[in-house]
């Protein structure tokens, strides 16, 4: 299965606009170091259990933190029937390109 990818720019813009909703599958000690602000916290090993917190009204932007996490979502997510799209080059990626991150 292709996962669909966007690049941090391309969810910048996406986020500027509201139409972003993000999902963050990294470990809860990786989100507290820093973080997409507004995105949500769904562990990998856990997304499956949790579909029913994914919305199923617009896109959902996966993040990790440099893109091979995030593209497992996505697949999990699109075979699940959701719109799902991987940001390449994750938080990591997000923060080299100076976009805003928060902690906690």
């Amino acid at each position: 299965m292709t996962v669909r990818e966007i690049s941090v720019d391309d969810l910048a813009a996406a986020r500027d606009t509201g139409e972003a909703t993000v999902i963050d599958v990294r470990n809860p000690d990786e989100y507290a170091g820093g973080h997409i602000p507004g995105a949500r916290l769904i562990p990998l090993p856990e997304l499956g259990d949790r579909l029913a917190e994914v919305p199923t009204d617009r896109p959902v932007h996966l993040v990790c933190q440099s893109g091979g996490r995030s593209a497992q979502g996505a697949e999990l997510l699109t075979a699940a029937g959701l719109d799902a799209v991987s940001v390449t080059g994750g938080t990591q990626g997000w923060i080299a390109s100076g976009h805003p991150t928060t902690t906690g």
